[in-house]
């Protein structure tokens, strides 16, 4: 998502803006404006919608060291093994392994989940090492890691079951239920920052391409569709994403929107997807 070349509206390379981080600082710390929120907010969203508990604390915060250890390792799996990319790995390695170990113990049912992220994690490591990191693929895989933490939550909440198991499955001999909220959030999480992805390229990768903008409303705009069709909350989010994957490329045409601009947009509609999902999921009637 981060991108520091910036473009004038004919379309000619303007000198780029200093990072933000120094390079050595950027080994260590994902500089991706926006990735934060997306990678935090379905996880807090399955926290509140089934109660949080220390527990799911816990587990969050091992999620964002995995998260660190994915970035991490995607770099030095895209270098080819450079030493200089090694010591992050290692250092996250043990950390995650120190915080996740300990819980896998106490709460086992949580592998039943990890086949799913090992299929995931496999693909983000395959595009780095095809340096297609940026690919629709590729992204697609992120954002079905992220949002399946909304289902992931509930199995450790106060509540878990407030809105009803609507299924389960068994893996290892053990039954991990899917309660109703969890997964109505995370199928919510997966469409938006999916166009999310869409609309970015739109702004920066991809700017000018009419193939991606087309992609990008017509996501937003069956988005929006559904929203509606499921709670009123939902349909005005995404009327609003829709609203923004429009206007936001029309106003690039003509001035610089530098990719932190971006950033910060998207962090401010994550966060609005985050409060629809609060309020909305539970009054979904279907």
């Amino acid at each position: 998502m981060t991108q520091y070349t910036q473009y004038s509206p004919n379309g000619r390379s303007m000198p780029s803006t200093p990072p933000i981080m120094s390079r050595a600082l950027r080994r260590w710390i994902p500089d991706q404006h926006g990735a934060w929120a997306m990678v935090l907010l379905p996880a807090m969203a399955g926290m509140t919608l089934s109660g949080a508990t220390p527990t799911q604390l816990w587990l969050l915060a091992a999620w964002m060291l995995c998260y660190f250890l994915q970035f991490s390792t995607a770099r030095w799996v895209k270098s080819k093994f450079r030493k200089r990319y090694r010591r992050p790995v290692l250092v996250y390695g043990a950390l995650t392994a120190v915080a996740g170990v300990p819980f896998v113990l106490l709460h086992p049912e949580v592998l039943a989940w990890a086949p799913v992220f090992a299929v995931l994690l496999a693909v983000s490591l395959m595009a780095s090492w095809q340096r297609r990191e940026r690919s629709l693929w590729a992204n697609a895989a992120a954002v079905l890691a992220t949002a399946t933490m909304a289902t992931v939550m509930p199995l450790f909440g106060e509540h878990p079951a407030a809105g009803g198991a609507v299924a389960g499955f068994d893996v290892f001999g053990m039954h991990v239920p899917l309660f109703r909220e969890g997964c109505y959030a995370a199928a919510i999480f997966a469409f938006t920052q999916f166009g999310s992805v869409l609309f970015v390229k739109t702004m920066i990768r991809e700017r000018g391409k009419r193939s991606y903008l087309r992609a990008s409303v017509i996501w937003n705009i069956v988005l929006t569709c559904l929203g509606f069709a499921a709670q009123p909350t939902l349909g005005a989010g995404g009327a609003t994403l829709l609203a923004r994957s429009v206007v936001l490329p029309l106003l690039a045409r003509n001035r610089t929107v530098g990719p932190m601009v971006t950033g910060l947009v998207e962090c401010a509609t994550s966060l609005m997807v985050f409060a629809s999902v609060v309020y909305a999921v539970p009054r979904i009637g279907w």
